[in-house]
């Protein structure tokens, strides 16, 4: 299919580690509505590369007609035919919580409707304490390393304390990659706290909590501007001294618009591609946007593999994870 396409270091790692934690038993990723074109190449992608093996949730016509389209009707797989009037991404949850799927994966669906079943508290996937996030890790053709970026898809207005729980999340997610003690920045129209835009103040008191008593295992700066975090020229023209200006690894946006509105400038216009996962909940959920790319959905598969069978699975995932199905008596 793809896979001659070059894929940065940092994601060839994450690749390697998702076969090597994979091999000989693929992950089982159920994908809500897989009629769509760029999830079902990125699924089978990870089918060839070994560490997955895709089961197909949706209206058997339009996903045959899809695999036919594709030339990927002789592929092994699940299918999971359901009439239209089903929740294929309820039905997905409860798969996976039968124990005949380990992973979500978001198809042909909306995002509202792909998130509402997850964050439903019937359904028992956010983990006690911890906040859902989509977190996206992108490469910039700019930019010397890949960047974390959240939250881009669930989070309007974060609030002090959520904003902590992203930050957490992320360097969870980091961690997936390879990154430790990343430096993570909080984002700002300007980098020095000013009454009248409360996002710098906000991230002044984030700073300050994390100097007293560390949110996570990072180097935290901010209130601090795009530019400066990816730019040590800039800094060095604007008088800021910091050695972390152009090695940031994570940034953590003020608001929805903000980090949805830098992915999709940066996919569209920039030429970055990027790994999309939920991270937060207690089973591995890969998030892809129906219009990008299925070397984005393979690699948001491959993140979900990795972290499937890690050895920090209890970190990523909390403890009440029964992997291969989630207990009923939660």
């Amino acid at each position: 299919m793809q896979n001659n396409m070059e894929l940065i270091p940092e994601f060839q790692i994450l690749v390697d580690k998702a076969k090597e934690r994979n091999a000989g038993k693929p992950m089982r990723i159920a994908i809500a509505g897989a009629d769509a074109e760029n999830i079902l190449q990125g699924a089978f992608w990870a089918q060839e590369e070994g560490f997955a093996e895709p089961i197909l949730i949706g209206n058997y016509k339009k996903i045959s007609q899809t695999l036919e389209k594709l030339g990927l009707s002789d592929r092994k797989f699940d299918i999971q035919p359901v009439s239209n009037d089903t929740n294929v991404v309820q039905y997905a949850i409860e798969m996976i919580r039968a124990g005949s799927a380990d992973a979500l994966m978001r198809g042909n669906t909306q995002t509202r409707d792909f998130l509402m079943p997850v964050l439903n508290k019937v359904n028992h996937l956010i983990r006690p304490n911890r906040l859902l996030t989509h977190i996206v890790m992108i490469k910039i053709p700019t930019y010397h390393k890949m960047l974390a970026i959240s939250d881009v898809t669930l989070l309007v207005s974060p609030s002090i304390e959520e904003r902590k729980k992203v930050i957490v999340n992320m360097v969870d997610a980091l961690h997936v990659f390879g990154i430790k003690n990343p430096n993570i920045g909080l984002l700002s129209l300007i980098e020095k706290p000013a009454f009248h835009m409360k996002d710098t103040v906000e991230a002044q008191t984030i700073l300050i909590d994390h100097q007293d008593e560390p949110i996570a295992e990072c180097n935290l700066v901010g209130p601090i501007t795009w530019d400066l975090m990816l730019n040590k020229e800039a800094a060095r023209l604007k008088g800021y001294d910091n050695p972390a200006c152009g090695e940031f690894d994570g940034v953590v946006v003020n608001n929805l618009m903000t980090g949805n509105l830098i992915v999709k400038v940066l996919d569209t216009s920039c030429g970055a591609y990027n790994c999309g996962i939920l991270i937060g909940a207690n089973i591995p959920i890969a998030i892809t946007g129906r219009s990008e790319s299925a070397r984005e959905a393979f690699l948001s598969v491959a993140a979900c593999a990795a972290m499937n069978a890690s050895p920090r699975h209890e970190v990523y995932f909390g403890e009440d994870h029964v992997q291969g199905g989630i207990g009923l008596d939660h």
